[in-house]
């Protein structure tokens, strides 16, 4: 009896042994990166230059280039208070959570419990034998169970869970690059307005001198009622020009504060007039965009979930292979529950595969190609979304400096304009139409040159922004 149990045992053991062994089997194709075009240089960088020294290049905190305290006092506040990025931070907790989640399916479940009966039995029941009547039971019983990975569904789906995990990983990234972005466009833009609203308040002090001057002349008989009404016109129209910076002014201090997750009327920016050319940013060889964008890397991580999923689909085709025990205690009496002759153990194992199911599995694996198809495609246009980004941002930088030459010469040509039609009509040989005209164009140039400079600035950081921050697939963190 004893030789026959040890075999039933050995028989068992053997087969969990096999199964063990069978569990290093993983079906699914194996996974290789997608392949893009990338081209050897940026079209709209050839008058750019590698930066000398090196530093020049943005790193973590790129915003630091601008050598701007205000701006990096607010970019700091984005990282620690931006709601948006906490919300990110939290979804990237979940998909670290769900790869726990998957690699628990790798371990047997096992489950404990106790129980304590007093059973009495009818004297008149069935087959009642010489069995007390009246009886206690005492247990204490463990039962594992363990699903084998054979084919390997628990790690394709593992596989896919940390794919998915690090690509929430680079959505964390670009969310924070996104964020740091749009705080230091929106203070740029606000910046440009400080220019603006510094321009025209200093044209305004022009005007009004100019006025006064035109008075004066029309009191001594040298100047008509025409021309104080003209001068008097175009006071007002540049002061109501200067109030309306104002408005475009307060939207992008509350956005700022937004951004820094406070209320916006706790946030109050101190005017300060945007004067210096953006700095030197190197875009580098397109073959780096691929590892300085997170969300390239985030759809190249997901093109590898989509290939694990494959697998997944492909396991579903083979036997589901379940390994099962128990052992424990079992007695009648307390005093001689955790005895050796109260001990008992089961072995067992079951295999159960689909004989029919219509189909289901056949549409599941065609449903995980099309989704491994569709991120593939997706990571295809990331690529080329990326690199369209960085070339109209070279273009636009490129461009831009030159029409700021341009402007800064017709701003130039203005003032002398504007200065010689003042000297013509002091020396009456000139109407003070000529004048305004003068001034119109002066201040129409002024205020170009100004936007010239912000849009250069706008430019500037959606180029850093294009080019991933600093960036690094590197960063993406193990999971």
């Amino acid at each position: 009896m004893k030789l026959r149990k040890r075999c039933r045992f050995c028989v068992a053991a053997g087969f969990c042994l096999l199964v063990i062994l069978l569990g290093g089997c993983t079906v699914g194709p194996k996974y290789v990166k997608p392949t893009t075009d990338v081209p050897a240089t940026y079209k709209e960088a050839s008058d750019w230059k590698p930066a000398q020294p090196s530093d020049q290049n943005p790193k973590g905190k790129w915003w630091e280039v601008y050598h701007d305290a205000q701006l990096n006092a607010l970019e700091d506040q984005v990282s620690v208070s931006n709601q948006n990025l906490k919300a990110a931070q939290a979804t990237f907790q979940q998909a670290r959570d769900a790869v726990r989640i998957s690699r628990s399916g790798l371990y047997p479940s096992v489950t404990g419990s106790a129980s304590a009966s007093r059973t009495g039995q009818s004297q008149n029941a069935p087959l009642r034998g010489a069995s007390p009547s009246d009886y206690n039971d005492f247990a204490l019983p463990v039962d594992v169970s363990y699903e084998a990975d054979v084919w390997g569904s628990v790690r394709r789906t593992v596989e896919a869970g940390r794919a998915e995990a690090q690509a929430s990983a680079a959505d964390l990234a670009a969310v924070d690059l996104s964020l740091h972005a749009e705080l230091a466009l929106d203070y740029f833009e606000l910046r440009g307005l400080d220019a603006q609203k510094q321009l025209l308040d200093s044209t305004v002090l022009a005007y009004e001198k100019a006025l006064d001057l035109t008075r004066s002349r029309y009191q001594g008989g040298l100047a008509s009622a025409v021309d104080v009404a003209q001068a008097q016109t175009q006071l007002e129209t540049t002061r109501a020009q200067d109030v309306d910076v104002g408005v475009q002014r307060a939207a992008f201090e509350h956005a700022i504060a937004v951004l820094t997750g406070q209320p916006p009327s706790k946030v109050t920016l101190t005017p300060l007039a945007l004067t210096t050319p953006p700095p030197p940013t190197p875009p580098g060889l397109p073959s780096d965009l691929l590892e300085r964008r997170p969300d390239i890397a985030a759809a190249e991580r997901r093109v590898q979930a989509g290939n694990a999923q494959i697998g997944v689909a492909r396991a579903a085709y083979f036997p589901l292979i379940t390994l099962s025990g128990s052992g424990g205690f079992d007695s009648t009496r307390l005093g001689t529950l955790l005895q050796g002759p109260s001990g008992f153990w089961a072995l067992g194992a079951q295999a159960t595969e689909i004989l029919f199911d219509a189909g289901r599995r056949h549409a599941i694996s065609d449903q995980a190609r099309a989704a491994y198809d569709q991120s593939v495609d997706n990571y295809r246009q990331t690529v080329l979304t990326a690199f369209q980004e960085v070339e109209d941002n070279l273009a636009a930088l490129r461009i831009l400096e030159h029409e700021a030459e341009t402007q800064d010469g017709a701003v130039k040509s203005a003032e002398h304009s504007l200065e010689l039609s003042v000297t013509r009509y002091k020396g009456g040989v000139a109407s003070y139409l000529e004048v305004t005209t003068a001034q119109s164009a002066a201040l129409s140039n002024e205020r170009a040159a100004v936007d010239i400079l912000t849009r250069r600035m706008v430019s500037s950081v959606l180029l850093i922004k294009a080019i991933g921050g600093g960036w690094s697939v590197a960063q993406i963190p193990p999971v």
